[in-house]
């Protein structure tokens, strides 16, 4: 692979001569392919059983595969939200921040999803992400990639940093920033990294990511813990970007596990501290099966359970808008109508009885996570779990309602072998053959939900939603 002479000079600085031509090397190998299991449908053990294709574990993520020869985004279990395809370095921010159910993560930097779906694997649903991309296109690959995976505890908003802060000042217990970058570590993925590269790039990306990362400070609490990572090797995004921050933010580094295949930060290109910047990771392609990655763990000032205690005394009283466990609320008067269409429809067709609080925007009702009793006045795509389209006094269901759900949880159910072509069929968006009672119904692949239909007669109408077909 040719590579920007400017580039090859800096490493060769950097590194001695037998490292740095095992690095250059590794540039003409092949890139690596991987996918990361949704544990909020599957374990490793029961997909490992099911998917029957040759794969080989990632030693730093449990549910994390190589894959080689295979085509998953065309597997029906894709479509079934089983899996999501990532890198497999990039699995790792997700894993080094580890957010428990319950608490308040920020991905600020989130599109297309991949990191945000790890997160809300971690947490069970539970509690409240906002997922964040200033790019209106692909924020979109964002809200189908929540929405596939079954995610109904997200906030995708559309927004600058600095708009977020204003509204979400000291809010998170958790803050994943994924920067923009110059990209080093994709060469061997993307060529267009190398095209879009250019001398004075890093020194773009680092007065950006200073920018970006004063308004993810500003919304961490105190004691609040951040991951930064990037997918360069550049070590003025990296290394000197830490010291910067650590110095500036009086922050604490915080030493990540070692992990096999991973190296140490190299905290002699900090330009300070060697050992304190030597807490974080960097993967090499020389040194492992993966393409380049840096992530560093640092801790706000401060006692996080000081501040959830007085969190939880400021909100004892009780809340009017805040229903309890098992209740119903609603933002307003089309909410109401919209909830009294879906309750209608839930116990025709459903074995559930969801409660929370429920919001319409422009006909569509959204059931918000537990730990957002109201909307922000922000640009947002998806809030919460997406449940359908209320039109002139009618509900209608979302693909986003089936992919949250299991198949025991519909009443009217197509289940459908992997091997049975039908399932290729019903996701390319065609109408089934099917005899079965009149309504709504569900069909699934090996009892994994994949979308709506409408039983009609001796057929079966395709509501699976257009954007998501196979091609």
């Amino acid at each position: 692979m040719e590579l920007p002479e400017y580039f090859e000079k800096k490493f060769r600085g950097l590194m001695d001569a037998e490292e740095y031509a095992l690095f250059i090397n590794a540039f003409d190998e092949k890139r690596v392919a991987g996918l990361r299991l949704n544990t909020l449908k599957i374990d490793p053990p029961m997909f490992e059983r099911l998917f029957g294709e040759k794969l080989t574990p990632v030693p730093w993520v449990p549910e994390g595969y190589y894959f080689e020869d295979l085509a998953p985004g065309k597997h029906p279990y894709y479509h079934a939200g089983l899996f999501y395809i990532q890198e497999p370095s990039a699995m790792m921010p997700a894993r080094v921040l580890s957010p428990e159910p319950g608490e308040r993560v920020l991905d600020l930097c989130a599109a297309p999803g991949g990191k945000t779906t790890q997160l809300a694997c971690m947490m069970r649903n539970a509690g409240l992400i906002v997922s964040n991309d200033i790019s209106p296109k692909r924020v979109k690959a964002l809200v189908k990639n929540v929405e596939l995976m079954g995610i109904s505890n997200a906030l995708v908003t559309n927004e600058t940093p600095e708009r977020l802060a204003r509204v979400f000042p000291e809010f998170f217990d958790r803050i994943l920033l994924d920067v923009p970058c110059s990209g080093e570590g994709m060469f061997r993925k993307d060529r267009e990294a190398i095209q879009s590269y250019s001398r004075y790039k890093s020194e773009e990306c680092v007065a950006m990511q200073r920018a970006i990362f004063e308004q993810a400070y500003a919304m961490l609490k105190p004691g609040g813990m951040l991951v930064y990572s990037t997918c360069t090797f550049n070590p003025d995004e990296n290394e000197r970007n830490m010291a910067f921050f650590v110095k500036e933010y009086h922050l604490e580094p915080q030493r990540i596990p070692d992990f096999p295949g991973w190296e140490r930060s190299r905290g002699e290109w900090s330009g300070d501290d060697r050992e304190k910047f030597s807490a974080g990771l960097r993967l090499w392609p020389h040194k492992a099966k993966g393409e380049g990655h840096f992530v560093f763990l640092l801790k706000k000032p401060g006692n996080l359970e000081e501040e959830d205690h007085r969190r939880r005394t400021l909100s004892a009283a009780p809340d009017a808008d805040q229903p309890a466990p098992g209740e119903t609320a609603c933002t307003g008067k089309e909410a109401e109508r919209a909830l009294e269409a879906f309750k209608a429809f839930e116990q025709e067709n459903m074995n559930t009885c969801l409660d929370g609080v429920f919001h319409v925007r422009d006909g569509s009702l959204y059931r918000l996570p537990s730990d957002l009793p109201e909307v922000p006045g922000l640009r947002w795509e998806k809030a919460g779990l997406y449940l359908g389209e209320f039109r002139k006094g009618r509900f209608e269901p979302s693909g986003s309602l089936a992919m949250a759900m299991r198949m025991e949880n519909f009443r009217r159910v197509l289940n459908l072998p992997l091997a049975d072509h039908r399932v290729v069929r019903y996701l390319k968006g065609e109408t089934l053959f099917h005899d079965g009672e009149k309504g709504y119904a569900v069909v699934c692949v090996d009892g994994f939900p994949l979308g709506w239909g409408k039983q009609e007669g001796g057929t079966l109408k395709n509501l699976y939603p257009k954007s998501w077909r196979m091609q």
